[in-house]
């Protein structure tokens, strides 16, 4: 007979509370994906170079796929699902994302749409030099990232 090593954990994934019991080798990218349908997190490197696990963790930018899901006990998550509105309609940030052709493909998107909101929020008006240092944990192959900066450019001076 094998002893449940489960752990029971409480936190908030974009403003709706959680319960769960998880196994304490769990990945918050596996829980956000599999457990909550929240797809739009993406794995890619699993090893926390690429980015496109980027969420916000008490407001923190950090890799889902680095965090045992016990890690966010008590804590709040930010997915690109929750970067949206309230009534779904796009953030700014994610206008600027197609408007300025900052994706393509879409595997890194929201990653890269998460550590942009992230960004902005620390340092709302950075220069293109902050921008590239912020996001060159990041990784795209698609967009030669131009369209990045001028997405982040064009979402921290909209009008």
């Amino acid at each position: 007979m094998s002893a449940d090593v489960s752990v029971q954990i409480r936190f908030d994934v974009n403003g709706t509370g959680q319960d769960l019991r998880v196994d304490p080798e769990r990945r918050l990218v596996d829980l956000l994906r599999e457990d909550l349908d929240m797809t739009g997190t993406k794995e890619s490197c699993a090893v926390g170079v690429c980015g496109a696990c980027s969420v916000l963790v008490d407001g923190e930018l950090l890799s889902a796929c680095l965090i045992p899901a016990v890690m966010v006990d008590g804590r709040s998550i930010t997915t690109i699902e929750g970067i949206a509105g309230p009534n779904g309609e796009l953030s700014a940030m994610q206008e600027a994302f197609i408007v300025e052709g900052g994706l393509q493909c879409g595997a890194c998107t929201p990653g890269q749409v998460v550590a942009a909101t992230a960004l902005l929020r620390e340092q709302p008006d950075p220069s293109d030099a902050e921008i590239r240092d912020w996001m060159a944990g990041n990784l795209c192959r698609c967009t030669g990232y131009a369209g990045i900066i001028r997405a982040i450019r064009s979402a921290a001076a909209p009008g």
